[in-house]
């Protein structure tokens, strides 16, 4: 499972070619940043959550598409509910379970959190979107969050994601991120530096990326 966001940065058609090389067996959950591309791809305006400097790293993102990369992106669902051994049915989502942008942290608040899960019936629910691996109990629910191959703010480089069945796994996949680094600034994708700087050219701690997200959502 793929919890989107996949091809937004310097690599997008390269990236995309990996994955549709994976066939059927991966199931593809669309996050804010494939909409958006798929929007900006089609000519359309980006919603302008972040405008500035995001808004054209997703222009020039968009524009390295193929049509046919273009319609793979649009093909994601907004959130697929699979049962797992162990866990029971479980609900993959990019943001919350009712927006792919919205946020949630290991710090938000109960009364934040209750309207987003109003409707599920899953009593387990894996999101990303905020990139920081966490796992609570809330609301009689465990909410889970699998981290970010690409773009991670966990404090230490690597790729993070998770192995569900018959329990919840944190895993942490380590590789060259010199090398990564130096291949994806061969690219001409704008202001590389400042897209990798706070996940893997200078790691920020989780707890102080979870406060600025929590800033940004009750702001």
């Amino acid at each position: 499972m793929c919890g989107g966001d996949v091809a937004w940065g310097p690599m997008p058609a390269q990236t995309i070619e990996r994955l549709r090389g994976l066939g059927d067996l991966v199931r593809f959950v669309m996050g804010n940043t494939d909409r958006e591309m798929v929007a900006a791809y089609d000519g359309g305006a980006t919603t302008g959550e972040a405008p500035g400097l995001v808004e054209r790293w997703t222009d020039w993102s968009a524009h390295q598409l193929s049509r046919s990369q273009r319609d793979f992106l649009a093909g994601f669902q907004w959130r697929c509910s699979v049962q797992i051994d162990g866990l029971g049915q479980t609900l993959f989502c990019h943001g919350s379970p009712r927006s792919d942008s919205e946020i949630i942290t290991a710090l938000t608040r109960t009364d934040r959190l209750a309207p987003m899960l109003a409707d599920v019936a899953e009593d387990v629910v894996v999101c990303g979107h905020t990139h920081v691996q966490f796992d609570r109990h809330c609301l009689g629910r465990r909410i889970v969050n699998a981290g970010s191959v690409g773009l991670p703010y966990q404090g230490e480089p690597g790729a993070y994601w998770l192995l569900l069945g018959p329990d919840v796994d944190f895993r942490r996949t380590n590789y060259d991120v010199a090398a990564a680094v130096r291949t994806m600034s061969a690219n001409a994708f704008p202001h590389i530096e400042e897209l990798l700087k706070e996940s893997l050219l200078e790691p920020v701690s989780p707890r102080a990326v979870s406060e600025q997200f929590e800033h940004q959502a009750t702001t």
